[in-house]
């Protein structure tokens, strides 16, 4: 049985099933092991991770803890209560309008920050230029409609993942403080720098960085020199704001203190930053790499969500979630009524009831003439369903954005 138990009660001889915590975030090479002697639970506590899973199976049990499904249950609960009360941000147009549009600007970018980032790996500094254009339309497709955009920002390839990556943080920045009312100007630069929030990592040896498996303490150890880099390679660049700057110097920063460089705490880490730590690993959990099977965006943000007890400011983990949708545009869902759909909009009085293309019955296991279904609407007036699941699209063999 997998149990969820505070690193307090952690003891020699249990297993450990999940650290719980981001990739990034631990020094450990597996994520599986039997604790073995005390250094273990202290190198654990020491990570900063206040909760780990165990399996009673594999090792010494506690029976008052919580099963993991227990946990999952609470967690849904909460997330589906705050996300029932709360409407997404405006939007001008549909996302199927916005698609084709957000494929260019995404497509531009994408090309954009790969040549910057080249550049910085030959010594040539940033061309804040290059990227000041590619911000200002993902800013105004974002403003049509964030979920275009966010929807191809999850499509990465794993051989491009950094520049890809740096993408889709920017991108989510500005969706983020777009969400958060800030200002055209704020949004612009908080966009440019999580365009450009790791960009000291070409100043870390290929070997490292692009090493298919977990690091060794030691190469753990230079990786997380990139924060460093990219601050001072950002401080370098002709007219970068500080704002830009912050972004990327703050977003390994933890809320509980626990985050690297500087082990800021709480309001020490200016609020840009907060909102970069959440951006960057919602983004590094939903992605593919040689090592990590990307989690689907709402399994990712329950994960968020969790962690926001310890790790993030919980305030803004729950403005993100409202910024993205529970079910983000693009998720492949089940339904009730045994049909698969992709969510195509959020809907503005109720996150866990958007709008969705149904083109498959699982019942029969066929493909099914393609239907828009409202859930926030009741039976006979286009509703009359709900989401109980979301799938992987793998599983199916099916594309969800060939339906938006």
């Amino acid at each position: 049985m997998i149990k969820c138990i505070d690193v307090s009660d952690l003891k020699v001889g249990m297993y450990i099933h999940d650290l719980n915590c981001d990739w990034m975030s631990h020094p450990f090479l597996l994520k599986r092991f039997l604790v073995k002697d005390e250094s273990a639970i202290h190198k654990i506590a020491d990570a900063g991770i206040h909760e780990v899973y165990i399996d009673t199976e594999k090792g010494l049990d506690l029976p008052h803890a919580p099963t993991v499904s227990e946990v999952k249950h609470k967690l849904e609960q909460e997330i589906i209560d705050l996300a029932s009360r709360e409407a997404p941000a405006e939007r001008q147009v549909d996302a199927a309008a916005e698609f084709g549009r957000a494929q260019l600007i995404h497509n531009e970018a994408n090309l954009i920050v790969r040549n910057i980032l080249q550049d910085v790996r030959l010594g040539k500094q940033v061309q804040l230029e290059m990227v000041e254009p590619s911000i200002e339309r993902m800013t105004s497709s974002i403003l049509r409609n964030g979920g275009a955009l966010l929807s191809l920002c999850r499509i990465k390839d794993k051989d491009n993942y950094t520049f890809q990556h740096s993408v889709s943080v920017g991108a989510l920045m500005v969706s983020f403080c777009k969400a958060m009312n800030m200002s055209r100007e704020v949004i612009h630069h908080a966009g440019i720098g999580g365009m450009l929030h790791d960009i000291g990592k070409m100043k870390v040896p290929d070997s490292i960085l692009n090493k298919p498996g977990k690091l060794t303490e030691q190469e753990f150890a230079v990786m997380k020199c990139h924060v460093v880099e990219s601050k001072q390679i950002l401080l370098a660049t002709q007219g970068i704001s500080d704002t830009a700057v912050k972004v990327a110097a703050q977003h390994h920063e933890r809320h509980d203190g626990s985050g690297y460089p500087e082990g800021l705490k709480g309001e020490e880490i200016s609020q840009l930053g907060q909102m970069a730590a959440i951006v960057d690993v919602y983004d590094a959990l939903t992605s593919d790499r040689c090592y990590h099977k990307g989690m689907p965006p709402t399994d990712a943000l329950r994960k968020i969500f969790e962690w926001s007890k310890f790790h993030f400011n919980p305030v803004l983990v729950q403005a993100f979630m409202r910024c993205i949708g529970i079910y983000p545009i693009g998720t492949l869902v089940r339904l009730e009524s045994g049909k698969l759909g992709v969510v195509i909009e959020q809907n503005d009085n109720n996150l866990v009831s958007p709008k969705v293309k149904v083109f498959f019955s699982t019942k029969s296991n066929a493909y099914i003439p393609p239907e828009v279904v409202d859930l926030s609407r009741g039976m006979g007036a286009g509703g009359g369903d709900k989401i109980v699941s979301h799938e992987a699209p793998g599983k199916w063999r099916i594309d969800p954005l060939r339906f938006l």
